[in-house]
C-alpha cells in the first residue's frame, strides 16, 4: 500500500512551497513534507503519539524539523487524508486510533509464497452462451442475451490450484476476447487485470464448498472447503464489463493484512 502520493499535489514553484534550509536539501533528499509525514506517521502507529493525544503545535514542528509553516501543513494534511490524524479548528491535530477497518490486504498474499512463473493457465472452454437471469443482472444485460464464457484451470507444479469461470460482454468491435484467451501465465493473467484493460471493479472473498463440477476440476472431494474470490471489473464508465470467480484450493493459501503506515 502507498501511503504518500506525492503527484497527488499540484506543483508550485519551490519558493512558494518551502523555506531556504528546504531548498538547500532538495537535490539529496526526499521532499521536506514527505519526510515530515513519514516520520509522523511512524510515530502515530508506533503509539508514539497515543490514540485521541494531540500532536506538538505547528510552530514546534517547524521548529524540531527546521521547516516552514506551509510545508508542516503540507504534511499534516497527507496524514489526514490517510486518516492517521485529525485536525480540530481552534484545538489542534490528534493522532487516530487504527481499527481493523483501517487494514488492507494485498491480492498477492493471498497466494503465499508458490506464485512464480511456474503458474500456469490451463484453458478449459470457451464458448458463447445465452444470459441467465443471474448472469444478466451481474453484466448489465438482458435475458438471453449473448456473453461470452470461459473456464480456466490454474496449476502450479502441475496440480490444480485455483479454478476460474467468467463471463465477458460479446462486443465484437473489441480485442477483450482475443487477448483472454491468449493468456498463458498467470502473472499475465494477474497483470490484465490492472488499468490498462479494467480500470475498475470490485472484488468479494468468501469461504464456500466445492460443488461436483469445481471439486473434480481442483481434484478435490466433493464439499471440500476453498476459498471464492468473487470479481466485477469495470470500464472507467462504470459500465461491467467481466464477472467471474476463482475457487482457491484453501490449503495453498493464507490471506495477510497490514494495519497502518508502510
Amino acid at each position: 500500500m502507498k501511503i504518500f502520493d506525492v503527484n497527488t499535489q499540484q506543483t508550485k514553484p519551490a519558493d512558494l512551497l518551502e523555506g531556504p534550509l528546504e531548498r538547500e536539501r532538495a537535490d539529496s533528499e526526499p521532499p521536506a513534507y514527505l519526510r515530515i509525514a513519514t516520520t509522523l506517521a511512524d510515530r502515530v502507529t508506533s503509539g508514539t503519539y497515543a490514540a485521541g493525544s494531540r500532536l506538538p503545535s505547528g510552530s514546534q514542528l517547524c521548529q524540531e524539523f527546521e521547516v516552514s509553516p506551509m510545508t508542516v501543513r503540507r504534511a499534516l494534511s497527507m496524514l489526514e487524508s490517510q486518516g492517521l490524524v485529525t485536525g480540530v479548528r481552534g484545538r489542534g491535530t490528534f493522532a487516530r486510533s487504527l481499527n481493523l477497518s483501517d487494514s488492507v490486504f494485498r491480492l498477492d498474499s493471498l497466494t503465499g509464497e508458490w506464485l512464480d512463473e511456474s503458474a500456469e493457465i490451463r484453458l478449459l472452454s470457451a464458448s458463447m452462451t445465452k444470459a441467465d437471469e443471474k448472469v444478466a443482472a451481474m453484466l448489465g444485460v438482458a435475458l438471453g442475451d449473448r456473453v461470452v464464457y470461459l473456464r480456466r484451470l490454474v496449476l502450479y507444479d502441475s496440480n490444480p490450484a485455483m479454478y476460474h469461470t467468467e463471463y465477458i460482454i460479446y462486443d465484437p468491435r473489441r480485442p477483450l476476447v482475443e487477448s483472454q484467451l491468449q493468456l498463458t501465465s498467470l502473472h499475465a493473467f494477474l497483470d490484465s487485470g490492472r488499468a490498462n484493460r479494467f480500470p475498475r471493479g470490485e472484488l468479494t472473498l468468501t469461504a464456500v464448498n466445492l460443488d461436483a463440477e469445481s471439486a473434480q476440476a481442483l481434484g478435490q472431494p466433493e464439499g471440500a472447503l476453498a476459498l471464492c474470490l468473487e470479481h466485477v471489473f469495470q470500464n472507467n464508465d462504470r459500465t461491467t464489463v467481466s464477472w467471474g470467480w476463482f475457487l482457491l484450493r484453501a490449503e495453498l493459501f493464507r490471506l495477510r493484512a497490514r494495519l497502518g503506515s508502510e
